[in-house]
C-alpha cells in the first residue's frame, strides 16, 4: 500500500524530528527517509511525503493524514492533494459555506461531515474565538468554540455512527464515495436553513480531485455545483471551513464518549496497535465491532487474529 500526501515545509521538520531515531539513507531528491512499525515514510523536497507499506494506517492517523478506504491504490490516494484550484481575489472576506470531515483515518467512532455558514458580517466574531484547524485544538478548546459557534452560524452536520458506516460502505465500498455523499447533503442542508440568503461560494475541504467527487455523487438528485470550489487546506482558505472542522470534531468528541460508554472501556483515535488491542478486547468479551467501528479497516483482522490468542 502507497499514499502520497502534500505538507508544509515547517510539517517535513516535524516529522524528520519525530522520526529522527529511524531514519535510513536518504534518495536523491528527498529530505528524509525512516522506516518505522514496518512503514517506510519519504519526505520530498517538493513538499510531497510517500508513506509504504501493508499496514500504513497508524502512521497516516499519527499525522491525520486521511487514508483513502481499505481497497484505494496509490493512484486513487494521490487525488487528494493534486493541486487546489486558485481561489477568487479577496476569497477569505466572502460570505462563505464550508463544509469538512473528520473520523476518515480512525478505526473507532463515526464519520462526521459538518457544514457552517458564516456570512461576512459574521468573520469578525468567528475569528475572535479563535477558530482555526480542529486537529491543532484541544478537546476543551473544541467543545468551548463548537458550542458558541452553534448558538450563531447555521449549521448543518451529517453524522454516520458505526453501524450506519459499515451498512453504507458495503454498498459503496468506497470511504471517498461516502464522504463526498454526506459533503452533498450536509451542504444542502444548509442552504435550505439560511434561504433566501445565498452563499458568495461554497467551499468543501478537498479530499479527492473536483471531477472525482463530482463522479462519486452522479445519480444523486441533487449536486452542488455553482459557486463550488475545493482547497486542500481548506480551514486556512476561510473561516467556514475552520469552523465546519470544529463542528464536526465535537460533535465526533460527543459520539466517542457515547460508545465508549458503551463499550465499557476507551475507545482510541486513529488506527495503531492500541487500536488492535482494544477492538480485541471487545471480540473477546463477545461485542460486535460493526456498533464500535469500521469494520472495513485491516485493524478488524488484525483484532480477530489478536483475540484468538486472549484467555
Amino acid at each position: 500500500m502507497q499514499e502520497v500526501h502534500q505538507v508544509s515545509s515547517a510539517e517535513i521538520t516535524r516529522l524528520k524530528q519525530y522520526y529522527t531515531s529511524s531514519l535510513t539513507s536518504t534518495p536523491p531528491g528527498a529530505v528524509f527517509r525512516a522506516k518505522k512499525n514496518g512503514t517506510v515514510v519519504t519526505a520530498y523536497r517538493s513538499g510531497k511525503v510517500m508513506f509504504q507499506g501493508p499496514h500504513i494506517q497508524s502512521e497516516l492517523a499519527r499525522w491525520h493524514f486521511t487514508p483513502q478506504a481499505a481497497a484505494t491504490t496509490s493512484h486513487t490516494s494521490t487525488h487528494r492533494h493534486a493541486t487546489s484550484q486558485p481561489l477568487p481575489t479577496g476569497f477569505a472576506t466572502w460570505s462563505v459555506l464550508g463544509s469538512d470531515e473528520v473520523g476518515t483515518g480512525s478505526f473507532f467512532g463515526p464519520l462526521t461531515v459538518a457544514a457552517v455558514f458564516v456570512d461576512r458580517d459574521h468573520l469578525d466574531t468567528v475569528k475572535a474565538l479563535g477558530i482555526q484547524d480542529s486537529k491543532k485544538l484541544t478537546d476543551p478548546e473544541i467543545i468551548k468554540m463548537a458550542k458558541q459557534l452553534i448558538t450563531f452560524l447555521p449549521y448543518h452536520v451529517v453524522n454516520l455512527m458505526p453501524d450506519k458506516y459499515n451498512q453504507l460502505m458495503a454498498r459503496y465500498h468506497n470511504q471517498g464515495q461516502l464522504k463526498a455523499l454526506c459533503h452533498n447533503l450536509a451542504l444542502q442542508k444548509v442552504l435550505q436553513k439560511i434561504q433566501p440568503t445565498t452563499p458568495d461560494a461554497i467551499l468543501i475541504d478537498q479530499f479527492v480531485a473536483p471531477a472525482t467527487y463530482y463522479r462519486y455523487l452522479k445519480g444523486q438528485p441533487v449536486i452542488l455545483k455553482d459557486h463550488v470550489y475545493f482547497q486542500i487546506k481548506g480551514e486556512q482558505a476561510h473561516l467556514a471551513v475552520a469552523a465546519a472542522s470544529v463542528l464536526a470534531r465535537y460533535v465526533s468528541l460527543q459520539v466517542m464518549d457515547q460508545l465508549t460508554e458503551q463499550a465499557g472501556i476507551t475507545l482510541p483515535i486513529g488506527a495503531g496497535n492500541a487500536v488492535d488491542q482494544i477492538a480485541a478486547k471487545l471480540l473477546h468479551r463477545g461485542l460486535s465491532l460493526d456498533q464500535f467501528a469500521k469494520v472495513h479497516f485491516a485493524n478488524t483482522q488484525k483484532a480477530q487474529a489478536i483475540a484468538t490468542h486472549l484467555k
